[in-house]
């Protein structure tokens, strides 16, 4: 009996045909051919992958929490902004294992950092929901500074410093945006973040299309802008270079997942709520997920759960929610199984963590505290 997949209905035959023309998702080995075929793939290298014109703006203490507002160019587009963050019982001059925290995707492009940190000013009333339903009711940046981290929170290509101004979206995008703007909005939310945040669902596709047109991809830009962040933090002479990891929910944990695949210097990767094999997102779980998670192309070489494993050795850890509606359960455990066997090829089975949680799709309590104390097993020690 043929399968029906619910988005292609009448095509869903489509897939059949399209496995018969080329073979799709060959398990990518890790080591440095998958790197290197990685980077050919996602396709953006414009120069050397470090800041320019770095500016520190302002600084502030606040609940435990000493941080520095820092801008930088990544030599295209507006500059972006980043906060870092560090203990404030911790001196100043004080070497730190550094983590870049990633925000998410959330289909919210209005603000970036804010969502998974709080900086100088009162959290905006709009988060507040936000971070209950995904991050345990808290700023788990801040949280994971006052463990011990110096936390770098950049905002990325589409989000807060960095987002696309709505004038320059199309007609048809705001128009679209403007009869669809009650999903993103509330009593919390103004209605400019609404209408922006709709709009921006659908430029997503445009900018997607723009990036196939200069021969590269959304994965990309964005997996280069979060190498520039991780170059800066490296620079600081309060942070141990050596010591670099990152972390990341949904979208964040998308780019932790490109990080991690992209970047030498990261020593330890935390991915959560964003792993499953392609093939496990085929019948249900394409249509809520970001451009960022398809590179155009890789699909000939590898599955999405290869790339987080393509540095193997290098520990990696996946938090997985058991209940996450963006993916199937069998999608979870088959990029689990396929994770794990590749740290196995490499003898280094004790540097892949797999953890099932119960629960939809979120960063809670108790997963922020399991990730805390396995970047301090392995930035600290």
């Amino acid at each position: 009996m043929k399968k029906t997949l619910q988005h292609l209905g009448p095509f869903s035959d489509l897939a059949a045909a399209a496995r018969r023309s080329q073979p799709l998702f060959p398990m990518a080995r890790p080591g440095t051919a998958t790197k290197k075929l990685l980077r050919q793939t996602l396709g953006f290298a414009p120069g050397p992958e470090a800041p320019r014109s770095v500016r520190t703006e302002r600084r502030w203490e606040r609940d435990g929490v000493r941080g520095e507002e820092i801008s930088w160019s990544v030599g295209y587009g507006p500059r972006t902004s980043a906060w870092l963050l560090r203990p404030a019982e911790v001196k100043p001059a004080t070497r730190l294992p550094g983590v870049v925290a990633l925000h998410d995707h959330g289909g919210f492009k209005f603000l970036g950092k804010e969502k998974i940190a709080d900086g100088p000013d009162e959290t905006p009333a709009v988060l507040r929901p936000y971070r209950k339903n995904y991050y345990g009711d808290r700023a788990f940046a801040n949280a994971l500074a006052r463990e011990g981290f110096a936390v770098l929170v950049p905002d990325v290509f589409l989000w807060g410093s960095r987002k696309f101004p709505l004038e320059t979206m199309s007609d048809m995008e705001r128009g679209v945006g403007a009869l669809m703007q009650s999903r993103w909005r509330d009593k919390t939310t103004p209605a400019e973040m609404a209408l922006y945040n709709a709009s921006a669902g659908l430029h997503e596709h445009t900018v997607e299309k723009y990036c196939r047109v200069l021969g590269t991809t959304l994965a990309g830009v964005i997996s280069h802008e979060d190498r520039v962040a991780v170059a800066y933090l490296k620079s600081r002479p309060d942070v141990k270079a050596n010591a670099i990891g990152c972390i990341g929910l949904s979208g964040g944990g998308g780019r932790s997942t490109l990080l991690q695949g992209t970047c030498d210097s990261i020593k330890a990767a935390i991915v959560v709520g964003m792993m499953s094999t392609f093939e496990g997102l085929l019948d249900h779980n394409i249509v809520g997920h970001t451009w960022m998670m398809f590179p155009a192309g890789w699909s000939r070489h590898g599955d999405w759960s290869d790339i987080a494993a393509c540095r193997a050795p290098s520990p990696l850890l996946v938090q997985y929610d058991r209940d996450d509606n963006l993916f199937t359960p069998a999608g979870m455990k088959a990029a689990h199984r396929r994770i794990a066997a590749h740290y196995k090829s490499v003898g280094a089975t004790r540097n892949y963590s797999g953890q099932f949680y119960s629960g939809p799709h979120k960063f809670d309590l108790e997963m922020q505290t399991a990730a805390f104390a396995w970047l301090a097993q392995h930035l600290k020690a």
